[in-house]
């Protein structure tokens, strides 16, 4: 069934290139709050979970709720990634090369702070705290986007944010010396 007169494209590549086109932005912007700020390893999640998408193409377009199928493949997606230790790619600095751009997650000081801070959550209490707080979802569809009980969400999210205070307390006196107030 071709659409555009023999180039190779399917009507389906065209349904998928048109939903990649207005949604990738959105996409790549939770990636990068499900990876604490890490710009390399949101593309990589974007691009892992797009394949597996396109794959998946027309279950997806069958799916009573499809954000949600979008968001528990971009979770199943980051759980993968992480569960490959072996697979390392970079390491850690202390500090940090020039930097291009900021993320909408915050700026500066206080936004590297919470980048910081959300790193040092498990992925599913990080996937939890961002779906919650930074994409606004309610506790019934974040429930639905990581497969797992209202109760696991709240108290996931309510750990997370502890987690999340304790460590934006300790960085606080770094953000009054750059000039950062909370």
């Amino acid at each position: 069934m071709r659409r555009d007169g023999g180039s190779g494209r399917t009507e389906r590549d065209e349904q998928f290139h048109d939903f990649v086109v207005s949604r990738r932005a959105r996409l790549l912007h939770a990636a990068t709050l499900l990876t604490a700020g890490d710009t390399h390893l949101a593309e990589d999640l974007v691009q892992a979970a797009l394949t597996k998408l396109y794959v998946a193409w027309p279950a997806f377009q069958r799916a009573d709720n499809p954000d949600g199928y979008l968001r528990r493949v971009l979770v199943n997606a980051l759980i993968d990634e992480k569960r490959r230790v072996w697979r390392r790619r970079e390491q850690t600095m202390a500090v940090l090369p020039d930097v291009v751009g900021e993320t909408s997650a915050g700026a500066g000081a206080a936004g590297e702070a919470v980048k910081q801070a959300l790193r040092q959550l498990p992925p599913r209490m990080r996937a939890a705290v961002v779906f919650r707080y930074f994409y606004d979802l309610d506790v019934a569809s974040t429930a639905a986007a990581l497969s797992c009980s209202e109760g696991n969400v709240k108290s996931q999210t309510a750990r997370g944010l502890d987690r999340l205070r304790t460590a934006l307390r300790s960085a606080q006196p770094t953000f009054l010396s750059q000039g950062v107030t909370s």
